[in-house]
């Protein structure tokens, strides 16, 4: 079982935390955090794009010039894909990207990622943020507290307004709750910053 330090707003270490083998000595298999990343991605994509083939592009009904004596390649048609303004030829046309994965895939990933967070020492846990108004400079100040520096993922318990509107001018900081992590978000993160009542949440919906 991993064992970490617990720390205090003010960076200093208060205690140990134990973390579950479950989440945080799971294998990483690189193999399914790479489909799960590429899932995750392509359904964020809109699929909105279109295109007009040679049958739906303005004009074009009528022969550009006649068949024979011209000299030039015969032609039928100016909505044909090789004409200025002609038809697109194969062109995208909307479509839902997802990908269905198996959830226990997912979680694999999921447990995967936070494994790979502790064994890279991107991963701290905080007992409490304390907050006791919405001030993005006392958050601030309780990160560098941290040396929480670069890319942060806050994973909080449940919703906490005084903590997201204190983040909110933080552009490298976001909120993400104990029951709705994602692969991606944990992977972009240069640190993962755990409160320390979110554990047993992670491990009810995780593990």
């Amino acid at each position: 079982m991993p064992n970490i330090p617990l720390y205090d707003r003010t960076g200093k270490t208060v205690g140990d935390v134990d973390l579950s083998d479950e989440l945080f000595a799971a294998p990483v298999n690189a193999a399914v955090l790479h489909q799960v990343v590429t899932a995750q991605l392509a359904a964020r994509r809109t699929g909105t794009h279109d295109t007009k083939t040679r049958g739906e592009v303005r004009g074009g009904g009528k022969k550009p010039y006649r068949q024979k004596g011209t000299g030039r390649a015969r032609q039928g048609s100016t909505s044909a894909p090789h004409y200025r303004g002609g038809g697109a030829v194969f062109g995208p046309h909307p479509r839902a990207y997802e990908q269905r994965l198996p959830r226990k895939m997912k979680r694999l990933a999921l447990r995967g990622a936070l494994t790979a967070k502790l064994t890279d020492e991107q991963l701290k846990v905080i007992d409490s943020f304390g907050l006791e108004a919405i001030k993005t400079s006392e958050l601030a100040g309780v990160l560098r507290a941290l040396e929480a520096t670069g890319r942060v993922l806050v994973v909080a318990p449940r919703r906490d307004q005084m903590l997201e509107l204190s983040a909110r001018n933080l552009p490298s900081v976001e909120i993400i709750l104990a029951d709705s992590l994602n692969v991606v978000d944990l992977i972009n993160a240069d640190l993962v910053l755990i409160e320390q009542s979110s554990l047993a949440r992670m491990q009810e919906v995780y593990a």
